[in-house]
């Protein structure tokens, strides 16, 4: 594992974020207001940030003090850091890590799939705003239940399948007693 950034965030309470790609815009919405309060606790939050919804939270938790550790799905030895991310890096609220070696330059949609895995690995619950039916992510939710870790989702009838295998519900109110 290749890292760049403050290794001491390995030492706190990590929430891993993954959502499919493809989202309805209720999920959307919920998930921002869920993130928002994140922002005022102690969990780090732990993402590939790839899809279109855990890139919009990504930025609300950039635009705060909040920590996060992101994934990317190739290597990040000699990885070049975007101008975006330097003053968290810099701060120490932001460590860059991932499974594969420098040679992986290019995200395939496999190495996003094992990269999900190694942020599930890194976090000690999991939020998971959507998962689409039939997707890669709600096949690895499947798995998520072997785990033993809290898996919670957002209320929303796009998630009944997520809320029927051990997803518990989650809202911006009760993020603050996690």
């Amino acid at each position: 594992m290749m890292s760049q950034g403050d290794q001491s965030l390995m030492k706190t309470r990590r929430l891993a974020l993954l959502c499919s790609r493809a989202c309805p815009g209720s999920i959307i919405v919920q998930a921002l207001d869920v993130v928002r309060a994140f922002r005022e606790t102690a969990w780090t939050v732990v993402s590939g940030f790839q899809s279109p919804t855990e890139q919009e939270c990504f930025g609300i938790l950039l635009r705060g003090e909040h920590p996060v550790i992101v994934c990317p799905a190739h290597g990040v030895e000699g990885m070049r850091i975007p101008a975006a991310w330097k003053s968290a890096v810099a701060s120490g609220r932001m460590l860059i890590t991932s499974p594969f070696e420098k040679n992986v330059r290019r995200a395939t949609a496999a190495l996003a799939q094992e990269r999900n895995r190694f942020v599930v690995s890194l976090a000690n619950a999991v939020f998971i705003p959507h998962a689409a039916p039939g997707g890669t992510l709600h096949g690895m939710c499947r798995e998520l239940r072997e785990t033993g870790k809290a898996l919670w989702t957002l209320d929303d009838p796009a998630n009944d399948h997520l809320l029927k295998v051990a997803f518990r519900p989650l809202t911006p109110d009760l993020v603050p007693d996690l």
